[in-house]
């Protein structure tokens, strides 16, 4: 059996953080309303507790919490994301502490937050057990670690592995979808937490049509903006049509509009 290769982190999470600058992952994450949502209600952060978003992007979740009067803090490595969080939490009236940071380097003292939140943002990070160790390092003892995290099988499951076809993650590197199993969840913050408790949930995506949807991925999130430039003018519609059979796989409107079934694993870790 070959060894692993050895990986690069930091040239890893450079190249990564240019792909996810590129398009504009705020309209994106109008999808992840409803799972923000349902994290913060699984969590329950009460008023005045110290919550972190991991990977906050425009802020979406940060921004569910701070309606509980938390006081919360979001990080992303895109400045651009920050700063949309930023007119976001002014225009709402929160004070929120929007920053620019690394999930794999969190500037923050040992078990300052009582809560630790990230909605598809952490399972991104290249070096999965630098980031898992962080989330455990901030978070206080019997604190509370809430993801919201792609599977495997659905519909993320088969985007992710549509975009890995054209655009194929570094060598030796695990898959983020390794979040959303028993086992990864257990490799990465069993020995941290006393308890980690999953479960499946659904999260609707709704758009104009399924060509529609297709096209907001292409002009918007960076992953598949930077698959689509990897395929090369002769095999770019045949990303645009794999795209559009997941799509059109997951659809569950019959008028021609698009409402996109995604099962995603809502898990509640207690840290030890």
């Amino acid at each position: 059996m070959s060894e692993k290769p050895e990986v690069d982190y930091q040239a890893v999470t450079a190249r990564q953080q240019e792909v996810w600058a590129s398009g504009d992952f705020h309209e994106i994450a109008r999808q992840n309303v409803v799972m923000a949502e349902a994290l913060c209600a699984a969590v329950d952060p009460h008023g005045g507790e110290r919550v972190l978003d991991i990977a906050c992007g425009s802020g979406t979740a940060a921004l569910v919490v701070a309606r509980r009067y938390c006081e919360v803090t979001g990080i992303d490595y895109v400045p651009a994301l920050i700063e949309r969080a930023r007119q976001r939490a002014a225009a709402e009236g929160f004070e929120v502490d929007f920053r620019v940071a690394d999930a794999q380097a969190l500037p923050f003292p040992d078990a300052h937050f009582n809560a630790v939140l990230s909605v598809y943002g952490v399972q991104f990070a290249p070096d999965q057990a630098r980031a898992a160790d962080e989330m455990l390092r901030v978070c206080r003892p019997g604190g509370r670690i809430g993801l919201a995290t792609p599977m495997p099988k659905g519909w993320s499951g088969d985007f992710f592995a549509t975009n890995a076809r054209y655009m194929p993650p570094p060598p030796g590197l695990h898959p983020p979808l390794r979040w959303g199993t028993e086992a990864g969840l257990d490799a990465l913050l069993g020995a941290g937490t006393r308890t980690i408790e999953s479960e499946e949930r659904t999260a609707l995506q709704y758009y104009r049509s399924v060509d529609h949807a297709v096209e907001v991925f292409l002009r918007y999130f960076g992953p598949a903006i930077r698959a689509s430039d990897a395929a090369g003018e002769q095999r770019r519609e045949r990303f645009r049509s794999d795209l559009h059979e997941v799509f059109s796989r997951y659809n569950r409107a019959t008028d021609g509009t698009a409402v996109v079934e995604n099962r995603y694993l809502l898990t509640v870790a207690i840290r030890a």
